[in-house]
């Protein structure tokens, strides 16, 4: 038997994780992050509003803890306020401000739970560190590779945010999960009458107040100018011009990051047709609208390619990409470029394709094995 870490968050999925691998008689030790949450605020009643991050509020810790304690396993929080603010929030604000839409989970994934999270596990001499991911690791031994593939469950399969892993990281991970379906995980955790059995799920960003990102990059740029910090690398959303495909002015915008590609509304816009954000064009701090139909694709590059397997492929090869964490797949073309970038081809157009988000690439025997993935550059 082995020594696991499981990565608790009081919900029900790490919950029913850590019973799952207690009843297989391995040694669980418990691990919640504590990740950095928004200063309080000073409301208009005087009342000062402390705002929690969703993935280690109180309730949710001691959520965690109650599990702990009914699956007699060790439980601890583990502090990691500054490294989540440096790697992922500050990229999240970034991103935005340089006209790009983050996702911030993917980085997450990368240097905090399988980074920092890993090594503390490692540290603690465990085998392995288990989350309640959906998604599936198979090591195969002709190659003596491990393949990330999706969950059984179509409709939970997160292997989109963990493309981002590695050969040592792949190694070391336990998704517990990957062979069920969501409600087959509830009704185990309810046999078990874990107390969160029934406990709904946020689908929103953890660190990103009222899931309202734009007033999150408003919040952030004055706190963080008003204490002095990183204020000599914190860009502050400007507003500028908005310009049709002619290259009309239009109208004004508050700033690049409260924009996103393929948005509609919010513009401030009079048009006989619906106008949509169809390029957010930085060096001009401006935004470029146009009609629906103007944002289809055929074609794109990603930067940042991180193959699975650890091999670099040299030509062309065809997979099923993924441009959107909750996306339908489509065919496509990858040909390899210098400098770990790559262009994509599609089969067909596809709406939207958005700078900053994840493109995954899924292929194999049976279509399920995640090859590789990347960033949207253009």
């Amino acid at each position: 038997m082995a020594r696991i870490v499981v990565a608790m968050s009081g919900g029900v999925d790490s919950s029913v994780a850590a019973a799952l691998l207690k009843e297989q008689g391995h040694e669980v030790i418990g691990i919640m992050l504590r990740l950095w949450a928004e200063p309080g605020s000073e409301e208009d009643d005087g009342v000062e509003r402390v705002v929690q991050n969703k993935c280690c509020s109180l309730e949710a810790v001691d959520d965690a803890r109650r599990v702990a304690r009914l699956l007699d396993i060790p439980f601890y929080l583990m502090n990691v306020e500054q490294e989540f603010k440096d790697q992922v929030v500050d990229y999240f604000y970034q991103e935005y401000v340089a006209g790009r839409t983050p996702n911030p989970c993917l980085v997450c994934n990368r240097f905090i739970r399988f980074t920092v999270l890993l090594r503390r596990a490692l540290a603690l001499e465990a085998d392995y560190l288990a989350t309640g991911h959906y998604a599936r690791v198979e090591h195969d031994p002709l190659t003596g590779k491990y393949r990330l593939l999706r969950a059984v469950d179509r409709q939970k399969d997160q292997s989109y945010v963990l493309h981002v892993l590695n050969q040592e990281q792949l190694a070391r991970a336990w998704f517990p999960l990957g062979a069920y379906t969501k409600e087959q995980v509830r009704a185990m955790a309810a046999e078990r009458g874990l107390p969160v059995a029934s406990k709904p799920e946020s689908q929103e960003i953890c660190f990103v107040a009222h899931d309202d990102y734009r007033g999150f990059i408003q919040r952030y740029a004055a706190s963080e100018v008003a204490v002095g910090q990183r204020s000599t690398i914190l860009t502050v959303p400007r507003p500028g011009p908005i310009y049709d495909r002619e290259g009309n002015l239009l109208g004004q915008h508050r700033g690049l990051a409260f924009y996103t590609i393929g948005q509609r509304r919010g513009l401030g816009l009079t048009s006989s047709q619906p106008l949509h954000v169809l390029k957010i064009d930085t060096e001009r701090n401006a935004l470029i609208v146009g009609p629906a139909d103007a944002l289809e694709r055929t074609s794109f590059t990603v930067h940042s390619m991180h193959y699975i397997s650890g091999d670099v492929p040299t030509e062309p090869f065809e997979a099923a990409v993924r441009i959107r964490y909750k996306a339908s797949e489509q065919r496509a073309w990858v040909t390899p470029l210098e400098g770990r970038r790559a262009l994509v081809t599609l089969e067909q157009p596809v709406r939207a394709v958005t700078p900053g988000q994840g493109a995954v690439f899924y292929g194999g025997a049976d279509g399920d094995e995640v090859l590789c993935g990347g960033i949207i550059e253009a």
